[in-house]
Parts: structure tokens; sequence; C-alpha cells
């Protein structure tokens, strides 16, 4: 009878440690090239309109807007302004397919009165007005249809140059985020524009030292905005070398909260978000770098959090999806990059990794990491001298 039950002891020993097995890991499969864009300096964005893509930057200093279809065939291209410098910088697409475009223009130039002098120019040669990034100080929202018509321009001028980052909208309007710079102010910014093109006042966040990345309107017409800060906002002290942000603003544009970061000796950034507050940033300590994605509650309270080896910003899209330069093994994944290579990685509900997908090597920048009814997950990045377009390979 004892050998009968020392057997079953053993065989238990022997049996349980496969049933509570390691996971397998999960294999990263290649993205496939759908098309190229464009080179580095003339892509700042792209956006998914059904099967189409829209493309905005700006091409020999001036704003542009192009659309192309699923296989690269452009479809229409638009100079979006006459002046001597613009940019277009952040983009989304309404329900009926109409694009709203944010950039930055020249403030216009007021003629003087009075009497002129001629200036010298003997060969009478064509002097081009010389026009500076510091010049770009007029917040500029374009509308262009769906088959690339210019619908409507509206400007804010500012006292500061102005970039913006990120837009979204609803029935009410839209809401922008960004950058405003000058001599003694960097500082991020909201903006709302209502359905009639009436700009709000806007409101700045921060004074010295702060960047807002990235907004998303919320169930109750607030704002959820995210990105950096090295100084006080609403009251909330810096914690460590540079925190990252999460500011929430009432529909009237009035702060009701700040959340930071408390790394003490680190720098933090939050990069991006969705409407279903998922959060992408990075992470630097030291000599170590890492990206970090958050799932949030509406009351930011973190509903599941990782961090992996990588380097730059991390960019999420939809509940599920984030996408970073990655450049060390990561234990769920059959990986292990030489060197930084763009990697998505899609979560489940519960923030457990279920699938991974790469770029090949050599696209050391990202652009952006979207999601396509159409064509699922959309990956944007940048070699040295190109920008194309992956999507998931389902073959």
């Amino acid at each position: 009878m004892k050998r009968l039950i020392a057997l079953f002891v053993i065989s238990f020993l022997v049996i349980t440690p496969n049933a509570q097995a390691v996971p397998k890991k999960i294999t990263v499969n290649p993205l496939k090239l759908l098309t190229t864009i464009g080179s580095p300096t003339e892509v700042s964005g792209v956006v998914v309109s059904g099967k189409n893509f829209i493309v905005i930057g700006t091409q020999d200093s001036k704003a542009y807007v192009r659309a192309l279809d699923s296989n690269g065939n452009e479809l229409w291209k638009l100079q979006l302004d006459q002046s001597q410098a613009s940019i277009a910088s952040a983009a989304v697409v309404d329900g009926v397919g109409d694009i709203w475009i944010a950039g930055a223009t020249p403030v216009a130039a007021v003629t003087p009165t009075g009497t002129t002098t001629a200036s010298i120019n003997p060969d009478n040669a064509i002097i081009p007005t010389s026009t500076f990034i510091s010049d770009l100080k007029t917040l500029t929202i374009w509308k262009v249809s769906s088959v690339g018509t210019l619908l409507s321009t509206n400007s804010l001028p500012m006292s500061n140059s102005v970039l913006p980052t990120s837009i979204t909208l609803d029935d009410s309007g839209l809401a922008i985020v960004g950058s405003i710079a000058g001599e003694k102010i960097n500082a991020g910014f909201i903006n709302f524009m209502n359905s009639s093109g009436l700009f709000s006042k806007t409101l700045q966040i921060g004074s010295a030292s702060t960047t807002i990345e990235s907004v998303t309107r919320n169930s109750d017409k607030t704002f959820t905005l995210v990105g950096s800060s090295a100084e006080t906002i609403a009251g909330k002290k810096l914690a460590g070398l540079i925190d990252g942000i999460i500011i929430k603003v009432t529909k009237s544009l009035k702060i009701t909260s700040v959340v930071r970061s408390s790394i003490s000796k680190g720098k933090r950034i939050w990069n991006s978000t969705t409407s279903s507050l998922l959060l992408g940033g990075e992470v630097v300590v030291g000599k170590k770098s890492e990206v970090a994605v958050t799932k949030f509650s509406s009351r930011y309270v973190p509903t599941w959090t990782h961090r992996y080896p990588g380097t730059g910003p991390a960019f999420t899209s939809g509940s599920t999806q984030l996408l970073f330069l990655s450049n060390a093994a990561i234990p769920e994944l059959v990986w292990n990059p030489k060197t930084p290579t763009a990697l998505l990685i899609t979560f489940n509900s519960k923030g457990v990794i279920s699938a991974a997908e790469n770029a090949p090597a050599g696209q050391r920048l990202l652009v952006g990491s979207l999601e396509s009814k159409d064509l699922g997950p959309v990956v944007v990045t940048s070699s040295a001298d190109i920008v194309s377009i992956f999507i998931r390979n389902t073959r």
C-alpha cells in the first residue's frame, strides 16, 4: 500500500508541472508593405478614410494633402495655402468623408500706408519673401472634401509660433491641441472651433516646459489631453525630471484634473491616447529606455500596464494596439531584435499579448499607428529616405 501511495505521489509530481506549463511564446509575423508615400521631410501624418489613405505634410514649404487608394495610386492632391510657407501637421476624417486638417500659416501681412521707398534691385529679379517657422503664428484649419475640393479655411492669429499635434471632432466642432513657442514661452494649448467656424479663447497649458501630444473627446463631452511637463500644472508639482501628464478639460476649456507620472529621477512622456484611454509613451531613467502602455479607466485609474525595452515614442490605436521601436527581447514573444525595429503588439481586453507583427529593419522612425475597418491595423514608418505604409499580412 505504501508503495502504491509513493508511486501516486511521484506520478503527481511529474504530471503537475506539465499541467502548469509556461504559455507558448507568440511568434512575431512580418507586416506587409502596402505602398510608399513620400520622403520623411514631406510627410507629417496619415489618416484612413475607408479604403483610402489621406496624407498630409509640407512640400516646397507649403502645406498639402493628397489621397491614395489601397494600392498606392494617387487619387488627388491639393495645395492648402498660398503663403510663402505653411505646414499641415494633424488631420481627422469625419463621418461623411470630409477631411479636417490643422496647421500653421504666417500672420497676414499688413500693407503700410503712406510713401514707400523702392528697393534696390537693378536686375528686377524676383526676390521671395523669407518665411521661417517662427513666423507661423496663425492656427489654420482647412476642410477638404473626399474628392479633394477645399471647402473652407478658418484662421486664428496667435502671439507666438504654433504647432498643432492632434485634433478630434464630433457634431459640435473640432478640438485642436499642440504647442506654442516663443522667446519666453514653451507651452501646450487647446482650442475649440465650433461648427460655424468660430474659435474659442485658447487655453494655454504651462508656460516654460510643457507639450501636449494628443487629445480625445470623452463621452461626457470633456477632453483628455496627454503630453509631458517639467513645471507645475494646475497646482500639481513636478515629480521627476519630466513628467507624463494626463489632463481633463471641460467643454468650456477649463482644467478639472491633472494626473502626473511619479518617477522621481526620470523622464516620462505620454505620446498618444485613444478614445478608450489606451495611452502610449516613453520612459527614460538614467541610461535605461523603455516604452509604456497603460489602459486607464474613465477616472484615469490604471486598469493594466506594461513596459517594454524600446526607444522613442509609442503610439496606441483603438483599445488593443501599441506601436514602438523595440530594441531587446520580450519574454512573451519569439523576438530579440539586433537593432531598433518597429513592433506592433495587439492585446486582449485584459492586457495580455494576443499577437505581434514587425516592420522590416531600417524603418527607424515611427509616423503613426492607425486602425481601419477595411484593412485592419495600419502602421506608418519611415526609413532615412522614404515613408511606408504597412498592413497585416493575411496570406
